[in-house]
């Protein structure tokens, strides 16, 4: 009569019990059986997540002077005939070790070990479903008798305890669940802040204008490196387009469905560097009001594009060699390691072979950054690119200034090609945009800026090296300038090109 009441009172506990005091008052509950029925033990094993035929010891009630057995002791190792009999479904019930059969001699071992001399086991299940545990209940000092309405009271506490120990892996998994959400919630928002702030607003370019030869080369890589996770880095002058070359590689890889994250390494001071790539916690500076995601953070698994890397400071350079080597970095004011998965695009005007030759860039680094090198010529030695590119600036220009342009001169182009373009694409969309709103109807007329000395003594320069190449190679080849090993073969140029080029740069051939 005590135990059915005492029954009672834990039905009444656990079925509305939240799932974060269930394991407190199992434990309680096994206590109270003990006591009332004189038992000296109650063990609840249970089996791990994807190991079904192991059972570890989660719960425990017994004498304090009792040694506690270790966290995990094992059924299947110490009682392997028990366990069969719970996992069958079948209530085990032994009232003196004599009873136990000769296959179960390992089982006797450990009963004798820990002292047990009598027990009765209950397997622990819901709806009949899969076997999850067993509930223990235990004599140390002589051997019990197990009548049947004791037995049967023992299950029907095992299952309470199945129904509250299902309900709060159920509601752990649910809170996982919830707090996952909340996770991708929070970095959806992220994203969407960055596009909004750092994306959308600023690239109208939908597509590379380029019919030169060496553009052709260069979306030739991209088109090779896209669609892999290599380190790709790109190399030009100011307005060559590395950040549109690395959007489309971007879009080209399998990274595409998440947004390209962008950081100009240049634009920030050094203090800030560090919590933009990475991070910060609440507090971690002073002006620290909450916690933020870094570039790193907000862009894992898609691509990190770093723009002027050639300006990141030394120190910041060596976290950075570790993110790319490990996949690992610190949020400012942190000691937890997060772990992501970013691909690295990163672009530069200057030389780092030459800068890291002399010791002012990490060469470890550029080792890593330099897996696949992508150099981007200037607009200047591509020539051919600059009709194409100022049709296209022209077209993306008439419908913010509301104005159509049917003709671009002649003698205006020719100017176009003329114009050293120390500012590159860039400069060339410029110069478009101002005659267009200067010109009066639908012909444009164009205003160039008058050439800097520094421009063309680099520009006469460049032209000097490339027209001596060009002598080099013809001599080499007596001359011939098409056909197999002809010069326009060895230099990767069309034969009308070259001879445009030998035009361009007065290169004959020397008679007599």
């Amino acid at each position: 009569m005590k135990f059915e009441r005492l029954l009672t009172e834990i039905s009444t506990l656990f079925i509305n019990l939240s799932f974060d005091r269930i394991d407190r008052e199992i434990e309680v509950a096994q206590r109270r059986v003990c006591e009332l029925l004189d038992l000296d033990r109650s063990s609840l094993f249970q089996a791990p997540e994807g190991k079904p035929g192991t059972l570890l010891l989660t719960h425990l009630h017994q004498p304090p002077e009792r040694q506690r057995p270790p966290e995990k002791l094992t059924l299947n190792d110490l009682w392997p005939w028990s366990l069969q009999k719970i996992l069958s479904g079948e209530t085990l019930i032994i009232s003196k070790m004599s009873d136990l059969p000769a296959e179960a001699d390992r089982d006797r071992q450990s009963f004798a070990q820990y002292g047990t001399i009598s027990i009765v086991g209950v397997p622990l299940s819901v709806g009949g479903g899969d076997i999850f545990g067993v509930l223990t209940f235990a004599v140390l000092q002589e051997k019990r008798d197990w009548p049947d309405s004791v037995v049967r009271q023992f299950e029907l506490v095992a299952q309470v305890f199945s129904n509250a120990l299902a309900r709060k892996q159920a509601e752990q998994a649910l809170c996982k669940q919830l707090e996952e959400i909340q996770r991708l919630k929070q970095q959806l928002e992220q994203e969407n802040i960055y596009l909004r702030d750092k994306i959308m607003l600023q690239y109208g370019h939908a597509e590379i204008v380029g019919r030169s030869t060496a553009m052709k080369q260069v979306l030739a890589q991209v088109e090779q490196v896209a669609d892999t996770d290599a380190t790709v880095l790109l190399s030009g002058e100011t307005g060559t387009g590395k950040e549109l070359l690395a959007r489309t590689i971007h879009n080209l890889s399998n990274r595409k469905e998440r947004p390209l994250i962008t950081l100009n390494c240049a634009v920030l001071p050094p203090t800030l560097i560090e919590s933009e790539l990475f991070g910060r916690e609440k507090g971690a500076y002073t002006g620290a009001l909450t916690r933020m995601a870094g570039r790193f953070e907000v862009a894992d698994g898609s691509t990190l594009f770093l723009d002027e890397i050639g300006e990141l400071p030394p120190d910041m350079q060596a976290k950075l060699l570790r993110v790319i080597e490990e996949g690992k970095f610190e949020r400012l004011g942190s000691t937890k390691s997060l772990q992501v998965d970013v691909r690295i695009i990163a672009a530069t005007n200057r030389d780092l072979a030459q800068e890291a030759a002399a010791g002012k860039f990490r060469s470890d680094l550029y080792y890593r950054l330099h897996v696949f090198p992508i150099s981007i010529l200037p607009l200047r030695e591509r020539t051919e690119d600059i009709s194409p590119l100022a049709w296209m600036f022209v077209r993306q220009s008439e419908t913010k200034l509301n104005k159509r342009i049917d003709r671009i001169p002649n003698r205006e182009m020719e100017a176009l090609k003329r114009y050293p373009w120390p500012g590159n694409a860039r400069e060339l969309r410029n110069v478009i945009e101002h005659a267009m709103i200067l010109s009066k109807g639908s012909t444009l007329h164009l205003h160039l800026p008058k050439p800097k000395a520094d421009d063309i003594n680099r520009s006469r320069k460049l032209e000097a090296v490339e027209r001596q190449h060009i002598l080099d190679v013809l001599k080499k080849t007596g001359w011939r300038v098409t056909g197999a090993n002809g010069a326009a073969e060895i230099l990767g140029l069309k034969r009308t090109t070259l001879q445009s080029k030998m035009k361009k740069l007065d290169i004959k051939r020397p008679t007599g």
